[in-house]
């Protein structure tokens, strides 16, 4: 028989609460406000005190110290304007500023015949004679009047303040468009086409008004490979004063570009890697200084970043010439030729691997052109020549860059080399113009 288990509960001592004095609590808050007030009033004093010595301590030192602003906070980072992180990036983003509003962006626009469609129905009139159960219409075009239309698009900068303007020969080719020139803040002025110079691809345009913000021409003569290059443009014609960034990749370089149905051969041109797109033709190359030193004209097509541009001293002539003349001239020889480097001497097996090799053309044109300077001295296809007024023609210092340094009606010595005989006679320069 199992008992019933006992229940136990603790029980604990009752303890007695101590007596309360009267008046303690409002005392002992009473002494912790009278010492909080104090030590506020206290540090007041004493930082004030502190401050000062350490003023007068820095100003002897001359070390400035920041003023405190009440109730005043600091700007933070995100509010404050971009400073640039190393002084390439400056001098990048000073040019840009300064240069953008003389680079402007060339319309081409030209009447376009406006076209409506219509449909002619061939066999109308045999329909109720023999009951033909469907409709047979041919799709035609008839044309309505003329419309104006845009049909492409460049970039030119002022090289004057009364509103001339530099581009490429081939963004102003069409001898039957109109050019507007529109400018970085919006405005748009008709444009009228001064002088085109083919040879080298420039064109000079202008425009009335003003005076218009301007470019300063640096010296083309003074570039170094991997220098930083600035190029601004109007890219794929659409979106105006693109900026890119890059480097002098080459200098003296020979190419053939084509566009436009035109196809032509420049030398002594500038190879760089700064973004060129279609569209940019005609827009400034600027170094550190904000100074033009090429006028960008070419891509590669294929090929990652390599763009050409003219050495601005090659237009340098050309703009003195239409402030003076109100047209562009240069000197002419009158001779069709190749400049002979070592493949081409082994291919025709040539005593010299320097020289202009007098050829016809690639279509059998006559290597001399009739009435030039050339034929007047009896120059001859097959004769090389070797020096142009003492300077040696080579595949770097060819004949159409040596040529350009003189004028129409400069007195020249050319040495002759004919039938492996050396030989040198005088030529009177004519002129060629547009």
């Amino acid at each position: 028989m199992e008992l019933p288990r006992p229940q136990f509960q603790m029980e604990y001592p009752k303890l007695e609460e101590p007596k309360r004095r009267k008046g303690f609590n409002f005392f002992f808050l009473l002494l912790i406000l009278i010492a909080f007030v104090g030590g506020a009033i206290g540090g007041f004093f004493i930082s004030t005190y502190y401050y000062k010595e350490v003023e007068k301590i820095f100003s002897k030192l001359k070390i400035e110290i920041p003023e405190k602003k009440i109730g005043k906070p600091e700007k933070s980072e995100e509010s404050a304007p971009y400073s640039p992180q190393t002084s390439q990036e400056e001098a990048i983003i000073k040019v840009v500023k300064e240069a953008s509003p003389a680079v402007v962006s060339v319309i081409i626009t030209k009447d376009i015949p406006k076209l409506k469609l219509y449909y002619e129905e061939p066999f109308k009139e045999f329909e109720e004679f023999f009951g033909i159960p469907f409709e047979f219409k041919i799709p035609q075009w008839k044309q309505e009047g003329y419309e104006k239309q845009e049909i492409g698009g460049g970039t030119a900068f002022f090289i004057s303040e009364d509103g001339m303007l530099l581009t490429n020969a081939h963004v102003v080719s069409d001898k039957n468009a109109e050019y507007t020139v529109l400018t970085n803040d919006g405005r748009k002025y008709p444009a009228k086409v001064l002088a085109r110079d083919t040879a080298r691809d420039l064109a000079i345009l202008k425009v009335e008004g003003g005076p218009f913000p301007t470019l300063k021409l640096g010296d083309s003569d003074k570039l170094q490979i991997g220098q930083t290059v600035i190029a601004i443009g109007n890219a794929l014609g659409e979106f105006r004063n693109t900026v890119s960034v890059g480097v002098i990749s080459g200098l003296g370089r020979t190419i053939t570009a084509s566009g436009g149905g035109i196809i032509e051969t420049i030398e002594d041109v500038i190879q760089t890697d700064a973004a060129i797109n279609r569209g940019n033709s005609g827009g400034p190359l600027l170094n550190l200084k904000g100074e033009v030193i090429g006028v960008n004209f070419a891509m590669a097509v294929g090929a990652e970043n390599i763009g050409f541009a003219i050495p601005i001293n090659k237009a340098k002539k050309a703009i003195e010439q239409v402030k003076t003349l109100g047209k562009i001239v240069y000197p002419f020889l009158g001779v069709r030729y190749v400049i002979i480097n070592d493949q081409i001497q082994k291919e025709r097996n040539l005593p010299v691997n320097y020289g202009a090799l007098i050829v016809k053309g690639e279509r059998g044109e006559s290597a001399i052109f009739p009435g030039s300077a050339a034929e007047k001295v009896g120059l001859k296809e097959g004769d090389i020549i070797l020096e142009f007024n003492g300077e040696k023609i080579t595949s770097e210092n060819p004949l159409a860059k040596i040529i350009m340094k003189y004028n129409p009606g400069d007195k020249v010595s050319l040495k002759i080399l004919r039938e492996n005989k050396e030989f040198s006679v005088e030529v009177v320069l004519g002129e060629r113009s547009e």
